[in-house]
């Protein structure tokens, strides 16, 4: 019996999705693919999960794509267009779902991991992290949205950088080129990424969940779409009993301080 590729917990309001396949890098076949966006759909449903940690097992965070299963696939063409299908509908559940996403990465971000990486809202990395696209190495192109996110992440020039050169970055460079959010020792990423999750999880839920559709969605609406979508969810979240509460709160602050 072959272990579960991917594992799902759930404690203090954040579900945790790890990558479970640390023998081979947390590489993603279609069985961890399909598993991966069982999971996701899991916090979704759950009214309970108010923020999502993502993990990678062992000593690095996602190698990308399973290039041994691609290369034994008896149709690989066949293969590999279900594997980044499947893969990519599961990264776009992610970054719809309305509650904050962090991840912790370590070790190396290659290929789909990337995708992975980018759509998750928080990533919190580990120092010695390397970076990389590493398709051109096996004469392979960007899938699972990397071509649409990774721009967007880093600029247009640095992104065919990336895609072409082959270049390596450290986490260090992530950080200055907007790749990832921060920087912790080796030792206490892991600690920080979970602190954080709990942090928002404790956060006020819609409030938090929409700002960050609102920010993901200003990349396809125009700015009078993006406007008006933020003047009728302002109006929503203003009804919702944590907002009653923290504006009372505020307001009596301010009281008080005059």
């Amino acid at each position: 019996m072959t272990e579960d590729p991917i594992r799902y917990e759930c404690a203090a309001g954040v579900a945790r999705i790890t990558l479970a396949r640390s023998a081979r890098a947390n590489a993603v076949d279609l069985p961890t693919a399909r598993a991966f966006g069982a999971a996701v759909d899991r916090a979704a449903a759950d009214p309970g999960v108010r923020a999502v940690l993502v993990r990678g097992e062992g000593k690095r965070f996602c190698a990308g794509g399973d290039v041994e299963a691609m290369a034994a696939a008896p149709d690989r063409a066949a293969y590999l267009e279900e594997l980044a299908g499947t893969f990519d509908n599961a990264l776009q559940c992610l970054a719809a779902l309305p509650k904050p996403v962090v991840a912790a990465v370590q070790g190396s971000v290659a290929g789909a991991g990337m995708s992975l990486m980018l759509s998750c809202d928080v990533i919190v990395s580990a120092a010695s992290t390397k970076f990389l696209l590493a398709y051109s190495g096996v004469g392979l192109t960007p899938d699972c949205g990397l071509s649409y996110l990774l721009p967007r992440a880093i600029g247009g020039h640095r992104a065919l950088e990336l895609a072409l050169t082959g270049r390596t970055l450290t986490a260090e460079e992530g950080l200055a080129w907007g790749l990832i959010t921060e920087v912790v020792d080796d030792a206490s990423f892991g600690d920080r990424a979970r602190r954080l999750s709990e942090q928002l999880a404790a956060g006020p839920a819609f409030a938090l969940g929409q700002a960050k559709q609102l920010l993901r969605s200003s990349w396809r609406n125009s700015r009078e779409q993006t406007g008006r979508e933020e003047a009728r969810v302002i109006a929503e979240a203003a009804t919702r009993p944590e907002s009653t509460v923290l504006l009372a709160s505020f307001t009596g602050r301010r009281g008080g301080a005059t």
